[in-house]
């Protein structure tokens, strides 16, 4: 096990009924200006946002309301929302909705308190976050994380970029999860979300540190949970036992718990973050849609002993031989996310002919213009990404 610092101050109010403390939660950190950001028509037509906002007029509290957040969340919206902020003198920014409202909520948290400096100088690595807007969050999609999580994604449309920050700043000073919030999401939603909170926690344990014996011991029992409870959400949203399970996952997935003491990989993340901004496809899919393609790049690489720990601790698997084990775990993540009706190859993202010029131009988009490399599991450089998005592009 390597060092770590953790810190993770966010409060979680969690349970049926827990929305209606959020007003309660805003007063207790500070907030009596308040912008409430949402996305679409969902939380409104739901009444969930009128029953937010009555709870603030009802305790004295200012707010404006910011609709508007969409996936793959819009650097220009957020910048819109920073205006919003200041106009109003905002002293917390509440998140009502899932991880792209969130991370909408986060870049304006920080823009807000940085008039002087453009929020995507942060993402770009420009400029470095000291200050930021207290954020709270009401939940209502599980899958980003984003509620309790170090990380923030946003995308520039206009240049075609789509960049995480991963900074402590980006931490919610509260979060309410109340899965009945969550009870009337459509089932391809829940499946993009099943498949995000899956990822965050795969991501973190394929790295190469070997001697992580209770890190690697969550995350395995947090994957199994996951396989046992996502179809049943998918099934079922409404499945309120199930969706527990699913929502508290999705913030211990994401916020460095199951991770604790390795080394972040996380190249199936970048890999389909490239996807994301390219395409504009959903998150969990573009994720799915790769997954096997890395898995079978890289699995050898320490002679496909952590593919096997994977397949007999996960799956059940009772293969003797590594290599052999590793190939059957893998086949079975890729059938469990065919089962819950995910992509899992390019073709299925229905995104037109993606041919060889597509395929290196997303390995540019991922490598940073040739700049980088990704993953530590096994570091993948340009011509590896152009590879596994090639392989990607032939599975069925």
């Amino acid at each position: 096990m390597e060092s770590f610092n953790y810190h993770v101050p966010t409060e979680v109010c969690f349970g049926p009924g827990s929305e209606n403390q959020t007003a309660a939660l805003v007063q207790k950190y500070g907030g009596s200006r308040v912008l409430v950001v949402y996305g679409g028509q969902s939380a409104r037509k739901s009444g969930l946002l009128g029953r937010i906002t009555q709870q603030l007029a009802d305790a004295g509290i200012t707010y404006a309301p910011f609709g508007g957040a969409q996936p793959n969340p819009r650097l220009s919206h957020a910048r819109e929302g920073v205006a919003q902020a200041l106009a109003l003198g905002a002293d917390l920014i509440l998140a009502v909705g899932g991880g792209s409202v969130i991370d909408t909520a986060k870049a304006i948290a920080h823009g807000a308190a940085n008039p002087g400096t453009d929020l995507w100088d942060f993402w770009l690595g420009k400029r470095p976050l000291t200050k930021t807007l207290p954020v709270g969050v009401v939940l209502t999609i599980p899958a980003a994380g984003s509620e309790t999580s170090d990380s923030a994604v946003l995308t520039d449309a206009d240049a075609g970029v789509k960049r995480g920050l991963n900074t402590d700043l980006n931490r919610p000073v509260f979060a309410v999860l109340d899965p009945v919030l969550a009870a009337t999401l459509p089932r391809y939603q829940v499946a993009c979300g099943v498949t995000d909170i899956l990822m965050h926690t795969l991501d973190r344990y394929f790295n190469p540190v070997t001697d992580n014996e209770t890190t690697d011991a969550l995350a395995e029992a947090l994957l199994r949970v996951v396989l046992r409870n996502g179809p049943l959400v998918v099934e079922n949203a409404a499945n309120t036992h199930a969706m527990s399970e699913i929502m508290w996952c999705g913030s211990l997935s994401h916020n460095n718990l199951t991770g604790l003491g390795g080394k972040k990989d996380f190249a199936v993340h970048q890999l389909g973050h490239a996807l994301g901004a390219m395409f504009d496809v959903a998150h969990g899919a573009s994720l799915s849609a790769v997954w096997r393609a890395w898995a079978e790049e890289v699995a050898g690489v320490d002679g496909y002993a952590r593919f096997a720990r994977f397949a007999r601790n996960v799956w059940d698997v009772t293969e003797a031989d590594d290599a052999q084990a590793a190939r059957q775990g893998i086949e079975k993540q890729v059938a469990f996310f065919r089962s819950i009706g995910m992509p899992v190859s390019l073709p299925e993202l229905n995104v037109g002919d993606l041919d060889d010029a597509v395929m290196d131009r997303l390995a540019a988009l991922c490598s940073y213009n040739h700049s980088r490399t990704i993953g530590t599991f096994k570091s993948l450089d340009e011509a590896a990404m152009a590879r596994i998005y090639r392989a990607a592009n032939g599975l069925r």
